[in-house]
């Protein structure tokens, strides 16, 4: 339990508070209770604050997120006992997307997993960020070391103009492409920082010390192109984006391939085997699974949320899983899963919104194009 948290009356853990909980009141920010979490859902309002991300770049506080650092002698191998992505051949300074998989390879979490030189650091989900640490600390070997770095914050800054904001402060953050991580030293704290995010746009993640955070918050937010953006948008950007969310477009009961995450698995993983599940998830990805995950666009300007049953005729084949008004894309999209045989776009279903159908297309995703900046040749 962190210093953000306290036991009720009865015993129950109470919402915890972010550590810039204070600096997004003062901004005006409406605060609503996420993954256990006061967090600020909007400032301006979504959709200006959307569109000021996709154009210029937008600071989202996601503290709220897991920092776990391992280390210790074959660790990157202990890892791969855990996860579909090739560990091992991760380079110092590299980031890989991966998945934590239950026994069954039904997915616990996706995750961010960073080869630091001297420790693998993972970034995790907020609202299983526990359930991740206990599942790490039960199955790794006891001479892997699990770190949980409680004393730092999470900055996103998203937008094409990220880098010119960011670079102001640190210039390491120029020399970056997408993916790739290093450290750096801002006002004498030790800060680490790397290209990657989840709108879909260029950007950074940074992550600083506690009585860093409202100064370097404070300096970002003084800059013409950059103002702070809530967990509203950061929905919307991301859905545009075709990024599932943990927990909705996400859960145990899901494996990779139907997913459609079946990038996470690298190819010596794919050809070795040897991570939870592989029997069921390399069989899918030999025959095709049941069900896929998909975009949708939607007919007219009634948002589809997630809940909805989906419908082939008369027939229900599957379900919404996020779904709202895209401010890029100018209309109401969505993600869900139906049987794979009705997963091609342009396969036209119904979504049953408040007793009514209404008209849905299977769309390729993401529903605007990703903007990350790669390396050359890449």
């Amino acid at each position: 339990m962190t210093d953000t948290q306290q036991m009720d009356g009865e015993g129950a853990l109470e919402t915890a508070v972010l550590p810039l909980d204070a600096w997004h009141r003062a901004k005006g920010a409406r605060m609503v209770e996420f993954a256990g979490y006061w967090m600020p859902i909007q400032y301006e309002g979504i959709m200006a604050e959307h569109l000021w991300t996709r154009e210029n770049a937008g600071l989202f506080d996601v503290s709220h997120m897991g920092q776990l650092a391992l280390s210790g002698e074959g660790v990157a191998d202990a890892l791969e006992t855990l996860v579909p992505g090739d560990i091992s051949a991760l380079k110092p300074g590299r980031m890989r997307y991966s998945l934590l998989l239950a026994e069954d390879g039904g997915i616990l979490d996706d995750l961010m997993i960073t080869n630091e030189g001297d420790q693998l650091g993972i970034v995790v989900n907020g609202a299983v960020k526990w359930d991740d640490i206990a599942h790490l600390r039960e199955h790794l070997p006891d001479a892997i070391t699990l770190n949980h770095h409680d004393e730092y914050g999470l900055l996103a800054l998203q937008g094409p103009k990220a880098v010119a904001a960011l670079s102001r402060l640190v210039p390491e953050a120029a020399g970056l492409v997408f993916m790739q991580h290093c450290r750096a030293n801002w006002q004498g704290h030790a800060i680490a920082l790397s290209r990657s995010g989840y709108t879909g746009e260029d950007g950074f993640e940074i992550s600083l010390p506690f009585e860093a955070l409202t100064a370097f918050a404070d300096a970002l937010c003084a800059m013409e192109e950059v103002k702070p953006i809530g967990l509203g948008a950061r929905d919307s950007l991301r859905l545009e984006a075709g990024l599932p969310l943990y927990g909705h477009d996400l859960d145990p009961a899901i494996d990779p391939v139907e997913g459609d995450l079946g990038f996470a698995i690298s190819k010596r993983r794919r050809e070795e085997g040897g991570f939870p599940g592989a029997a069921r998830i390399l069989g899918h990805l030999a025959d095709g699974s049941a069900r896929k995950r998909v975009g949708l666009l939607v007919d007219g300007k009634m948002p589809v949320r997630e809940g909805a049953k989906l419908f082939d005729g008369d027939s229900e084949v599957g379900v919404v899983t996020s779904g709202g008004f895209a401010p890029s894309v100018g209309a109401p999209i969505a993600m869900g899963y139906v049987p794979t045989g009705l997963s091609e776009p342009g396969t036209a279903l119904a979504a049953e919104v408040r007793g009514k159908p209404v008209a849905v297309t299977v769309a390729a995703m993401p529903f605007v194009p990703h903007n990350y900046v790669r390396k050359t040749g890449a």
